[in-house]
């Protein structure tokens, strides 16, 4: 354990802690990260994909200088301030019509999915909302009421309804994970669930910490046809997947819906907090004071959000993202082959998993081998970490700058990673302080 790992044990609460193996970085430079040993480690995570442009990009370093040198308070609160307005403008001008209305900021996609939660009851007077099994909403006490991860199941809403994502893997089939899935769906319309209680359907485009999950073609058009008869909103949760990751600005767009609200965060600040949601003027409006915080709409956040916006449309990293990430998809798709333990690799864009399992029959979880693998590649300089509702799914959400070349890097280092783990070679015990999700 190294000298900074074992300073911060002693001094910072591990209550915000979920750890793999034990990272201290003291810097880092577009897709690599310094430890506090001088090892440069490749970054496949992009911390959970909030470090969207990597670390230390130039364009967000400028806007947060300028924004500092002349500073426009710290909030908006009781004021307006020009990178905020800024912001939002911009914000409206990149999504669908039906959302284009007014702009909440926050400081992450928690307290994000919190308000929108609270804000679609008050507005239509329906007092349930739909959520995906093993959605991941945030961590507050509302964003973690209207989330499905197993993690957080003694947390649940009381007018929370739990749906099936369809996993395709599991099902046997793309249309047979869509139908199970929308037959449940139907099914709670016509029992349990009466469809005119329901404010909101959250949905993800991409089911990333339940096992990076991709929604089967026309699942979401069946859900987005449901959702229209019964005046159900749709909220599109983009905080991790969205923002260029998944080869489009938006991952809905490649279900070829159009949601009422979309959540944006994480990657949004390139590292700073800030988050937004884009929604229509009579749901956004309903109500003045409805979610506050001091410094929402701190225009240091908000100068750095405009850069990172402007910088994937300038730098065209949605498309990096498609092409990179279709090598990146490849050289998986070579490792599956080799290595026993995957079985399926999966995703869209720079927004991919691998699922490891003992064997291909069964599809018994490599819990305990994917522990080991994200340990061992970490020792040997990839940072990824681990997802899924049963902890098996290899995660990689790489910065939206990454080169080709830096993704042949990375799989060659995951390869001897599963190598290694698959001939014994890495003792169980390294575990025992990271115990991960």
């Amino acid at each position: 354990m190294s000298g900074l790992y074992a300073r911060e044990s002693r001094s910072i609460s591990s209550m915000a802690h979920l750890r793999f193996f034990p990272q201290a970085v003291v810097g880092g430079s577009g897709a690599y990260l310094t430890a506090d040993d001088g090892r440069r480690l490749l970054d496949f995570s992009a911390s959970w994909g909030a470090a969207s442009l990597g670390h230390s990009h130039p364009a967000i370093r400028e806007a947060v200088d300028r924004a500092l040198s002349d500073q426009a308070g710290a909030s908006y609160l009781s004021t307006a301030n020009e990178p905020c307005v800024l912001l939002a403008e911009k914000l409206l001008s990149l999504v669908p019509e039906r959302a284009r209305g007014r702009v909440w900021f926050g400081h992450s996609g928690s307290d994000a999915n919190e308000t929108v939660a609270r804000m679609v009851v008050a507005a239509t007077g329906r007092p349930r909302i739909l959520a995906f099994e093993g959605a991941y909403h945030g961590g507050t006490v509302g964003s973690m009421g209207i989330s499905g991860h197993p993690a957080q199941q003694g947390t649940r809403a009381e007018g929370l309804t739990l749906v099936p994502y369809p996993n395709s893997y599991a099902a046997g089939s793309p249309e047979a994970a869509k139908d199970a899935a929308l037959a449940r769906l139907q099914q709670l319309f016509a029992t349990e669930l009466p469809p005119g209680e329901v404010a909101a359907f959250f949905i993800e485009p991409i089911q990333s910490d339940g096992g990076m999950l991709v929604p089967p073609d026309g699942f979401f058009k069946a859900v987005e046809a449901l959702c229209r008869k019964h005046g159900i909103l749709i909220v599109s949760d983009e905080v991790k997947v969205g923002l260029g990751r998944s080869g489009r600005f938006s991952a809905f767009e490649q279900s070829g819906i159009e949601p009422d609200i979309i959540v944006f965060g994480k990657g949004l600040g390139g590292g700073l907090p800030i988050s937004a949601v884009v929604g229509p003027e009579a749901v956004m409006n309903h109500a003045v004071a409805f979610s506050l915080q001091t410094v929402h709409g701190n225009p240091i956040c908000a100068a750095a959000a405009l850069a990172v916006l402007q910088t994937i449309e300038r730098n065209s990293l949605a498309e990096n993202a498609e092409a990179t990430g279709g090598v990146l998809r490849e050289s998986l798709d070579r490792l599956a082959a080799r290595h026993r333990l995957i079985g399926d690799v999966r995703g869209r864009g720079l927004a991919l998993g691998v699922e490891l399992v003992e064997d291909h029959t069964s599809r018994k979880p490599a819990s305990r081998q994917t522990a080991l693998t994200v340990y061992r590649a970490f020792q040997l300089g990839l940072v990824l970490y681990y997802v899924g509702v049963r902890s098996n799914v290899l995660e990689l959400t790489p910065p939206l700058t990454l080169t080709q070349a830096e993704a042949r890097e990375g799989v060659a280092i995951l390869d001897q990673a599963l190598e290694d783990v698959a001939a014994g070679r890495i003792d169980d015990a390294v575990l025992e302080d990271f115990a991960g999700w």
